[in-house]
């Protein structure tokens, strides 16, 4: 039964989509990519350091690979937004397949130079169900500009460091 309330939901994100020449939707996600942190030693020998190669818009990846089976939000002009996310799991190291019992919320970035303004949901996060699915209902906070211009969505984990575990792909 939640297995097919998360895919009523989903379904019910996409359908607005032809729609959006005559509603007040500002950005539309379908899809989604896992974080995979990577970074590379700069300088040589013992005064070499990591650094970290997959910063977006200012915001440190999660330590460890995630995966996501699929992602759809919209967010109108008003900074509501609506994200189904299916899927968010570990891809490796010893919990591979597990959720951490983690929260997330998400942030969207509108414009692609610095400095970067964070549009967010509450922090406070939605929790993961065990299979990796979650649902945002909430309002962005600031408000994001219209337009927004080269947007980007991430999925974060709550706490102290926010981290991203999941980015949305922008549809066109």
């Amino acid at each position: 039964m939640k297995k097919a309330l998360v895919l009523l939901a989903f379904l019910t994100a996409l359908f607005p989509l032809s729609a959006l020449a005559q509603s007040n939707t500002l950005v539309v996600f379908n899809g989604g990519i896992g974080v995979i942190p990577v970074s590379s030693a700069v300088g040589a020998g013992p005064v070499s350091t990591a650094v970290n190669l997959n910063i977006v818009r200012g915001v440190q990846p999660a330590p460890q690979i995630w995966v996501i089976r699929d992602l759809a939000a919209s967010v109108k002009t008003n900074g509501t937004i609506h994200v189904v996310g299916l899927g968010l799991l570990l891809g490796g190291g010893n919990e591979i397949g597990f959720n951490a019992n983690a929260s997330v919320f998400a942030t969207l970035f509108c414009g692609a130079t610095a400095p970067f303004t964070p549009h967010s949901t509450n922090l406070a996060g939605v929790p993961l169900q065990p299979d990796g699915d979650f649902l945002i209902n909430d309002v962005l906070s600031p408000a994001p500009p219209n337009p927004c211009v080269s947007p980007v969505l991430l999925i974060r984990v709550t706490g102290a460091s926010p981290s991203w575990f999941a980015a949305g792909i922008p549809r066109q």
